[in-house]
């Protein structure tokens, strides 16, 4: 019987801790819960229109080299990836030839001097006709032309670099028989570089009226210039160069529809950068795109409605809750998406938690935490 006892007094203890949680089940009913989310506040249309274009680095100076004259190619005093200087000999043909050439005009141009010095004085005493006089003039100023022309031929026999930087490729094997303008280097400047990108036609059309660069206006003056640009290389994604516009072609290339721009930088020392190498090129337009605000805000602020259209959650501050506005959306880049519609800016937006929200719903926005802005190398 004690053991009966026992087993009945833990019955009746715990039907009535039973009960007792259920009366203060009832009686504790709460509201409904308050949402923790992060918010954003608009910004105003200033902000930045950030575009990324893949990009190719070329040299800013870049020629092909080539004989004047043609001949057999007798001495290649430079390799490939060679540095030069200004003026300094890269190859040479032979002379043979155009020594040659030069000595008989050499003897040529003698003979014409003597005889129009002679025509000279004798023209005076009337020994001979003023038109022998001038026939020997003439073959004395055609001799002296054909002079000059043999001692400069013997001088391009000798290949100068045009300006200092760097042999790029060679075209041609030393021994060989070239022909004049017949390309012999690929030479290339490395004081700059050039970083190339093409702007596709959908931007150009959203450049304000008269940003344009004139046909007759300096680039580094004009509007366009003050665009904002930077290079960044994915083996040091930490390093953002920034690049100044140099040219922008008014005419779409026709296969691609697109206009090449063109941008320059130093030679980064930090790393190396060879012409043909690519690059990720960042580009802010806010300069020179505008027209109605254009918000920019993070992805997952903007939902769908019922009826599958945008809309945002806007945050009151005075009664703590939601309430759904329908806006239009633009572009999307990376995390970030375009507003073109529906905000007017100063707007405190639900940035994170906007799936579970309806309307109405009280929320508490998560305190702002300070960080730094992204760069736009950031990805």
């Amino acid at each position: 019987m004690p053991s009966s006892l026992r087993l009945l007094t833990a019955l009746l203890c715990l039907s009535l801790a039973l009960a007792g949680c259920g009366r203060r089940g009832d009686s504790g009913a709460a509201g409904p819960a308050v949402r923790p989310v992060r918010t954003v506040i608009v910004g105003d249309s200033s902000g930045s229109e950030l575009r990324r274009f893949p990009g190719k680095v070329e040299a800013t100076q870049q020629a092909e080299l080539s004989f004047r004259v043609a001949g057999q190619l007798r001495e290649v005093l430079v390799r490939e990836g060679d540095r030069v200087e200004a003026g300094s000999v890269i190859a040479r043909l032979d002379p043979t030839d155009f020594e040659t050439a030069l000595a008989d005009r050499q003897a040529t141009f003698d003979n014409a001097e003597r005889n129009f010095r002679r025509a000279s004085e004798l023209v005076e005493s009337g020994s001979i006709s003023r038109l022998d006089y001038d026939r020997m003039e003439a073959q004395f100023r055609s001799a002296e032309a054909a002079l000059e022309q043999a001692r400069n031929n013997l001088a391009y026999t000798a290949l100068r670099a045009p300006f200092t930087g760097r042999i790029a490729q060679r075209l041609v094997e030393n021994f060989e028989e070239v022909q004049a303008r017949q390309p012999v280097f690929y030479l290339q400047g490395d004081q700059q570089l050039d970083v190339v990108i093409d702007l596709p036609e959908t931007i150009i059309r959203q450049v304000r009226r008269g940003d344009a660069v004139a046909m007759e206006e300096d680039v580094a003056s004009s509007e366009a210039a003050r665009v904002r640009a930077w290079a960044m290389f994915s083996d040091h994604p930490e390093l953002r160069l920034p690049l100044t516009l140099r040219e922008v072609a008014t005419r779409a290339d026709a296969s691609t529809q697109t206009y090449r721009v063109t941008f320059s930088m130093p030679p980064p020392s930090a790393f190396t950068v060879l012409p043909g190498m690519t690059a990720d090129v960042a580009v802010d337009f806010s300069p020179l795109l505008s027209g109605k605000n254009v918000f920019w805000l993070p992805a997952q602020a903007v939902q769908a409605d019922a009826s599958l259209a945008p809309q945002v959650w806007v945050y009151d501050s005075e009664s703590g809750t939601v309430s759904a506005r329908a806006v239009e959306t633009g572009r999307l880049a990376e995390d970030r998406i375009q507003v073109l519609a529906g905000l007017e800016g100063g707007e405190e937006v639900v940035a994170v938690g906007a799936p579970y929200l309806s309307e109405g719903m009280r929320v508490r926005p998560l305190p702002q935490l300070e960080q730094a802005e992204p760069r736009p190398g950031d990805r």
